[in-house]
């Protein structure tokens, strides 16, 4: 037989108190419920996953995935970046260096192709390890290794190429994105296939940079000119701020492992179209990182979108997981509303 429950003297309703306290424990019997299928849920079976096969295709294996959390919003961001494409807005990837170093330059490179990359705003790695995988192929060193008998950061042709290409770009009054493209195409280097540099200076893709003087090996190198520098970043930031400017109506800004230098130089372009008297709505941004800074979460996802101005989004993962994810949504056609 189930065993009953039965009135004892263990039975909190029915037990006599012991307490010395005035106050008394509050009575639970004129509680109000409800049946459950009468409430509103923000689950249901039919957002669950579903199993894939090995022959699934890649669309069949997206539209699997959980319709929750997440996913949802990488949906929903897909969908804002094939309407700005729809729109002919402007679709800006704010990239660091940890993109090109984790192999995403063919990722990005294609994209650009299909038309979801239309600008590219950078942080000074980005030029270190883009330039360094055109000209041999590979990049990243090992700086536990090289610190100690302080050679890191030595390669000369980096250094040669970064800082000559910054001093041509401020004598002929371009940004340093563009001067360092120009200096890696007309170089021809062997794997220049997989530099998105290469890529985005022969589509006449806008390339914007902007550097932490010191924060890159290439400035204590000799040749290094700190004003050639500092004249072509301003340069692109002035750039950067006339694309911002073309968001209006639809356009779309991914921040993709910066967590300081691109938030901060994409809220100042913001406030400088605002500034000119331009109006900046209907946006869309989104932060990419495998953690969420707060320079991103407030620079990039809330300031600019906030009072009705647009949409931001934060996609947590690593870059190497989470980019070509988006980039399989956006080439699949699945997307959110």
């Amino acid at each position: 037989m189930p065993a009953t429950r039965t009135q004892d003297a263990c039975d909190p309703i029915t037990r006599s108190s012991m307490s010395i306290y005035d106050a008394k424990p509050l009575s639970l019997e004129k509680v109000r419920t409800y049946p459950l299928a009468s409430r509103p849920s923000k689950v249901t079976v039919n957002d669950f996953a579903k199993p894939v096969t090995e022959g699934s295709s890649l669309k069949e294996y997206l539209a699997s995935l959980p319709n929750i959390l997440a996913v949802q919003n990488l949906r929903a961001l897909a969908g804002q970046i094939h309407r700005a494409r729809e729109l002919r807005k402007p679709i800006i990837w704010g990239i660091g260096g940890h993109v090109i170093k984790t192999g995403l330059a063919p990722i990005l490179i294609d994209l650009m192709n299909r038309g979801f990359v239309n600008a590219i705003a950078a942080n000074g790695s980005v030029l270190v390890h883009d330039s360094e995988i055109a000209m041999v192929g590979s990049t990243s060193e090992d700086v536990d290794a090289t610190l100690g008998e302080g050679v890191f950061g030595g390669a000369d042709e980096t250094g040669k190429l970064l800082n000559d290409a910054a001093f041509a770009g401020a004598s002929e009054g371009i940004g340093l994105g563009e001067a360092i493209g120009r200096a890696l195409v007309n170089a021809n280097p062997p794997h220049r296939d997989y530099s998105l540099l290469c890529a985005a200076y022969t589509a006449r893709v806008p390339v914007t940079a902007f550097v932490t003087i010191g924060g890159d090996i290439a400035h204590f190198h000799p040749n290094v000119d700190g004003g050639a520098l500092g004249a072509t970043s301003h340069t692109d930031f002035r750039l950067l701020a006339e694309v911002v400017r073309g968001m209006n109506g639809g356009g779309v800004y991914l921040n993709v492992g910066s967590a300081v230098t691109l938030p901060e130089v994409f809220l100042k372009c913001v406030t400088l179209v605002r500034n000119l008297g331009h109006e900046l709505r209907d946006i869309t941004t989104a932060n990419f990182d495998f953690i969420q800074s707060y320079r991103p979460l407030t620079n990039v996802v809330r300031r600019p979108t906030a009072d009705g101005a647009g949409q931001g989004y934060a996609i947590t993962g690593h870059h190497e997981l989470t980019i070509p994810l988006l980039a399989a949504q956006l080439i699949s056609g699945v997307t959110g509303k």
